[in-house]
């Protein structure tokens, strides 16, 4: 007995001296396990960028239980966090050709900012920038979330999905994030990820270029009176940098009188980001960081430039160009710049064909009165059913997809898409035998414009 007394009293004493000394309102637990939920919907959007949330909010205006996921903290993707807050272009040749939900919270945007829209009356002629329209990106974000929420979609930010697996009647997608695993069964998927990675990862073919375009890295600097600056003098230390391996031509044009001049904003250049994946993401981010701070740090060096500051940067590289689907009609350039319209387009487009390079990009503009359309077989990956795709991985070559990609053009995609499922998953149909006549007429309920023979 007096072992076993003993025994114990160590035993207390052990727990004692590794049982921490709680503060008043503190709970010992043990560590947190992994949630695991089940989940079903109507229709599953993944991806909440440019094209996502417009599809998201068609998709739960019209009435459908709806989900999206997105990776990052908040939506908008290009637009709010790539910093690319100036979209367009959704008027051409004085008129309006992209409209519906993208157009209204874009409005909406510019009039909590007390923004000015552009006079789309006149024309942009080359300098297509004219009819952009800025915006406050960070407002804008919270302003999309807001009508997420309205029209009643759920939201799941930080979740990324891990497979993809088709049934009967639709599909099972497991995602991942903080604490959680999810099991979501939808009727109808969008993959608006931009990179075609749910496609990918539900079997179908991708398409991409052995070199894609480069990323770009939004920040804005100042602390200097660019009237007073030294052009040619600074080009010179510039190009003598260049020589001795302290800067990198690529990663500003070779355009140094441009960044001063434009106060940054879009002129970054990041080659070969890619944002496929969190490690190639990781390298763009890191090489454009740091392609800014050398270039800030040799800026400081120079006469009328000491005093150079940065003012703002994006927390991420935004990408241009990685993964497209093989669609049922891949839009060619032939297609795009001679304004084709197909039996199932769906959704305008207009922007220059633009693809940027090592050397800069040089604006291929649309000949006068083409507007260019988007068919819905190009949002649909061959052999797929009840999948749709939105956004800049639209089944397309190359040259027509440097210009659907930009973000009015998105948005109506994006509508299109959303408008699609609805019906579809109304109709227990796959995307493509619903009534082309019947999308318009929801895609126009809901203020959208759609293509129409003439």
């Amino acid at each position: 007995m007096k072992r076993r007394a003993a025994l114990a009293s160590l035993g207390s004493l052990s727990l004692g001296v590794s049982t921490p000394i709680l503060e008043k309102g503190e709970v010992l637990q043990a560590p947190y396990s992994v949630k695991k939920t089940s989940l079903k919907t109507d229709i599953l959007v993944v991806g909440g960028g440019t094209a996502g949330v417009i599809a998201a909010i068609q998709a739960g205006r019209a009435g459908r239980k709806t989900i999206l996921v997105e990776n990052g903290s908040q939506l908008g993707g290009t637009t709010t966090t790539g910093g690319v807050a100036f979209p367009g272009i959704f008027f051409a040749w004085g008129k309006q050709v992209i409209s519906g939900i993208g157009w209204e919270l874009v409005q909406a945007a510019v009039a909590m900012n007390d923004d000015q829209l552009p006079n789309f009356s006149i024309p942009h002629g080359k300098n297509h920038p004219r009819h952009q329209v800025r915006l406050n990106g960070q407002l804008y974000a919270m302003l999309i979330e807001e009508k997420c929420v309205e029209a009643g979609v759920q939201l799941r930010f930080y979740e990324t999905p891990t497979k993809v697996t088709p049934q009967k009647n639709g599909w099972l997608v497991q995602t991942m994030g903080k604490g959680v695993i999810a099991e979501i069964s939808c009727n109808q998927l969008i993959d608006c990820t931009g990179n075609a990675f749910v496609t990918s990862m539900a079997g179908f073919p991708v398409l991409r270029e052995a070199e894609t375009q480069p990323g770009s890295l939004m920040f804005q600097i100042g602390g200097y009176d660019f009237k007073s600056l030294d052009l040619k003098l600074i080009q010179a230390r510039y190009q003598e940098a260049i020589q001795k391996g302290e800067l990198v031509k690529t990663d500003f044009r070779n355009n140094i009188a441009g960044v001063l001049r434009s106060a940054g904003d879009n002129i970054s250049h990041v080659m070969g980001a890619d944002s496929t994946t969190s490690e190639t993401h990781t390298v763009a981010n890191l090489k454009g960081r740091k392609a800014l701070l050398d270039t800030l740090r040799f800026l400081r060096s120079l006469p009328g430039l000491e005093k150079t500051k940065l003012i703002d940067m994006q927390n991420e590289t935004a990408v241009r160009e990685t993964f497209r689907i093989d669609g049922h009609y891949k839009i060619t350039h032939a297609d795009y710049v001679t304004g084709k319209m197909f039996d199932d387009s769906v959704s305008y487009s207009y922007y220059p064909i633009d693809v940027h390079d090592e050397n800069g990009v040089v604006p291929d503009h649309l000949n006068e009165g083409i507007v260019p359309t988007v068919p819905l077989r190009a949002l649909v990956p061959k052999n797929s059913r009840n999948f749709l795709v939105a956004g800049r991985c639209v089944s397309s070559d190359r040259l027509a997809n440097s210009a659907l990609r930009v973000q009015a053009s998105c948005m109506g995609m994006g509508q299109a898409a959303g408008a699609t499922a609805v019906l579809a998953s109304l109709q227990n149909k796959s995307p493509l035998e619903v009534s082309i006549k019947e999308i318009k007429q929801l895609i126009e309920e809901h203020g959208g414009i759609v293509p129409t023979f003439v």
